[in-house]
């Protein structure tokens, strides 16, 4: 058992040592030298998880659908938004999560591993049509094309605070996007309860080290 938590910890280490490299360097630039270097690690560990450059970044992909930090709220639509705003929070801390967005927007890399956007799109899928079938959302809206649209909007928002950077946080235009997408999908009497302030991660994470008080960050009015 200790050898296997010895591995995986390894594994981890690999995969965030390639996680930062990949984020520095991009995909094309990166090489085993620079990981192993980051990593410390010797060259026969990481060809023990990873048999390539190609297996690590498919391995970094892997790590990016996450809701790591999302609680149960009463609102499927909060936890919805609870997920862009804890990715928000989470992208600039993380050079995994950094790094797989920048795999995704590599043109060689995309054309290699694919992106895990499909994924993406079936998690806020997923949390739309309950929010409908509990009648959160308009009639008019469709989850799956929402989705789509979410997820494409939060890369772009994420894309463009990375090159044109404000004092403002991602969390914070996250934060804003939210506020402008929310009034067109959610019926009046959810939007007024519904909590996306750009504080709204830090209180999750809050939440989340202290279990016992329950699920609830604090859903207040936007």
């Amino acid at each position: 058992m200790a050898q296997q938590e010895r591995a995986k910890r390894t594994r981890q280490v690999i995969l965030e040592a390639a996680g930062i490299v990949f984020d520095e360097c991009g995909y094309e630039a990166a090489t085993i030298s620079q990981i192993l270097a980051r990593a410390d690690v010797t060259r026969g560990a990481l060809y023990f998880h990873f048999s390539s450059k190609e297996d690590l970044a498919r391995g970094v992909l892997d790590m990016a659908v996450t809701t790591e930090g999302v609680l149960p709220q009463q609102f499927k639509l909060q936890e919805l938004a609870d997920t862009s705003l804890l990715l928000a929070h989470r992208m600039p801390r993380e050079p995994l999560l950094r790094a797989a967005l920048r795999l995704s927007v590599d043109q060689r890399a995309r054309r290699m591993f694919g992106t895990k956007w499909p994924e993406w799109i079936t998690v806020g899928a997923g949390l739309l049509a309950e929010a409908k079938a509990r009648g959160e959302l308009l009639a008019h809206v469709d989850p799956y094309e929402t989705s789509r649209f979410l997820v494409g909007a939060w890369t772009g928002v994420q894309l463009v605070a990375e090159a044109v950077p404000q004092d403002d946080s991602l969390v914070h235009e996250v934060s804003l996007m939210y506020q402008m997408l929310l009034p067109n999908i959610a019926v009046p009497a959810v939007l007024a309860r519904l909590d996306v302030a750009p504080d709204r991660p830090l209180r999750l994470c809050e939440a989340a080290a202290r279990p016992e008080k329950g699920g609830d960050a604090g859903t207040t009015g936007n």
